[in-house]
């Protein structure tokens, strides 16, 4: 089985470092990371990551910004997204869902139960 590749994009360094342990430990898959959608969007396309876990609010440009810019191009387009929110209500989850975004978890999260939320949205095993 080969191991999963998350990619991280949150500008809150914490954020970055727990849901890296949290999923590395966890989950067994590798993560890497990026401090904002700019360089979100470049990992995305290099790495090509098995799922993104996208924070919402950032400086310069936001979460939805760069879930965008990730769907105009053909080689990060594919790439499933779930969103990390501290605003999360009925209304948002289902304009998230209309743009394609997989899932939406809500920060602060459970450190202990990300990577479950994230196999949950995927469909994936924890084996």
């Amino acid at each position: 089985m080969t191991t999963k590749q998350i990619l991280v994009v949150d500008n809150e360094q914490y954020i970055q470092e727990v849901a890296k342990i949290c999923l590395e430990t966890v989950a067994g898959w590798k993560v890497e990371t990026a401090s904002s959608g700019e360089e979100g969007i470049i990992k995305a396309g290099t790495y090509q990551p098995d799922t993104i876990l996208l924070d919402v609010m950032m400086p310069d440009m936001d979460g939805i910004a760069t879930f965008e810019k990730l769907q105009a191009n053909p080689l990060t387009k594919a790439i499933p997204v779930i969103l990390l929110t501290a605003k999360i209500q009925a209304s948002d989850r289902r304009r998230y869902n209309q743009m394609g975004i997989i899932s939406a978890i809500a920060k602060p999260f459970n450190p202990l139960e990300l990577a479950t939320e994230v196999a949950i949205a995927l469909g994936w095993s924890l084996e």
